[in-house]
């Protein structure tokens, strides 16, 4: 870490313990604000097969969002969706082969990510973007989803009609929200006691409590095969939280562990992309 990163971490972390000290609720309110605000924007060239692409440009909640279409008269298509603080054009390897298997393959930068305008962006209206491209551009029927991508269409699959047809591939999804906000909460060194009006927000702006978005809740609603990706050494969306559906055997989930790859580099590797391109 830079001395200049350093200093700005110093300096939320004293604005919060003093922000605390006026106001528990307002802490709360300026830490989901900025639980939700990407700090990182990826808008570095396009690789040569996004340049070959159709440009699609979607208005969504006040949003406007860049998007990527290939082979738009392919009977199978295919959904790319990254995680927070990422962009869709880091899953370039994945076009050509999918392309190879006849799909047409759609790819959109979320809100507040790569090509895409805003600033903020939440689970749910990741999960909801969901929807609005599958009436757009869909039907859907196969899935590759990292990270924060995986919690959102797991919601939306929830919510979506479909059968053991579908195919889903999540690279290390983040299977429980609960671990994202402790994580969130033990690097800002946030005060503790702001975090049960943190909770309350959530539950207050969503109608349901953090620990209700979850991927290994939502399993049970989904009939989809599902191919699951994760590595023993991520540390923003560990194992242990991929364990309890490990442990109950589902017979339409498959797991894939490899070791040593950690949270991104996992969907980079080629024996992963090669699993998820069969499994699709």
């Amino acid at each position: 870490m830079r001395n200049s990163q350093r200093l700005v971490l110093s300096y939320i972390r004293t604005k919060f313990k003093l922000l605390s000290l006026v106001s528990k609720r307002k802490a709360a309110e300026k830490a989901f604000l900025l639980f939700c605000t990407p700090q990182h924007r990826n808008r570095k060239p396009l690789p040569r097969i996004f340049e070959s692409a159709e440009k699609l440009r979607l208005p969504f909640q006040g949003y406007t969002l860049a998007g990527y279409r290939w082979n738009k008269d392919g009977a199978v298509k295919c959904l790319i969706l990254h995680g927070f603080e990422s962009s869709v054009i880091n899953f370039d390897r994945y076009v050509k082969p999918l392309l190879s298997k006849g799909y047409c393959v759609v790819a959109f930068d979320a809100p507040a990510h790569g090509r895409s305008s805003g600033k903020t962006v939440n689970v749910i209206i990741y999960k909801d973007l969901i929807h609005q491209l599958q009436k757009e551009y869909g039907p859907f029927t196969r899935f590759i989803a990292h990270s924060l991508g995986g919690l959102a269409l797991s919601l939306a699959m929830e919510e979506m009609k479909h059968d053991e047809r579908y195919r889903i591939a999540m690279i290390a999804p983040a299977a429980e929200t609960v671990t994202a906000i402790d994580s969130f909460f033990s690097f800002l060194q946030l005060p503790e006691d702001i975090r049960p009006e943190f909770d309350q927000l959530i539950e207050k702006n969503s109608g349901h409590t953090p620990a209700w978005f979850s991927i290994p809740r939502a399993l049970g609603h989904i009939k989809a095969k599902l191919l699951i990706c994760q590595d023993k050494d991520d540390d923003m969306t560990p194992l242990r939280d991929v364990q309890p559906i490990i442990d109950r055997g589902y017979p339409h989930v498959e797991v894939l562990v490899t070791e040593g790859l950690g949270h991104r580099r996992i969907y980079r590797d080629n024996k992963v992309s090669k699993a998820i391109i069969d499994f699709l």
